[in-house]
């Protein structure tokens, strides 16, 4: 049985919404973001968790710029296609951009991939950490991110883009 554990970890974008089950981070939002599950204002944050903890001091770091490469474990949750296009994310570099037609190409989709790669891509559950803010359109413009164009410009600026 998969058990859920959450806390919220302050980052200077706004609050994220950490969640992890007993394999791994299974999400990271930022709070209000799209696809970020409903409010739990008032309910506890979880106990003190190995991966809940790991995942705020990675973030932190990030944040800082002391960390280029998350180590904490992650535990996605999705279609085989999604799981695909999640993977592929992970492979894009601190500070590099694709496009999401770059992905179509690198998973063989053809013509039409970039489009379903965006919807995967926009269905990512674990942001920053898998990095769907490096995807970008196939002529260099910030499409949609589900924190916002603006967080998506931010956390590519962090990392020494100016898109």
């Amino acid at each position: 049985m998969k058990f859920l554990l959450f806390i919220k970890t302050p980052t200077p974008l706004g609050d994220m919404l950490l969640e992890a089950d007993n394999s791994g981070l299974c999400g990271a939002w930022f709070c209000g973001q799209k696809h970020c599950p409903p409010s739990v204002d008032g309910l506890a944050p979880s106990p003190q968790n190995d991966i809940l903890q790991k995942a705020a001091l990675e973030l932190a770091d990030y944040f800082a710029q002391k960390l280029r490469v998350f180590t904490v474990p992650v535990s996605l949750d999705g279609t085989p296609f999604q799981m695909r296009v999640w993977k592929e994310l992970l492979k894009i570099p601190y500070g590099e951009t694709v496009s999401y037609g770059d992905i179509a190409h690198a998973l063989k989709l053809g013509g039409l991939g970039a489009r379903a790669v965006g919807g995967a891509v926009g269905r990512n559950p674990v942001s920053v950490i898998v990095p769907c803010h490096r995807v970008i359109g196939k002529d260099g413009s910030l499409t949609g991110y589900g924190g916002g164009i603006d967080k998506k410009k931010s956390l590519l600026g962090l990392e020494g883009l100016n898109l």
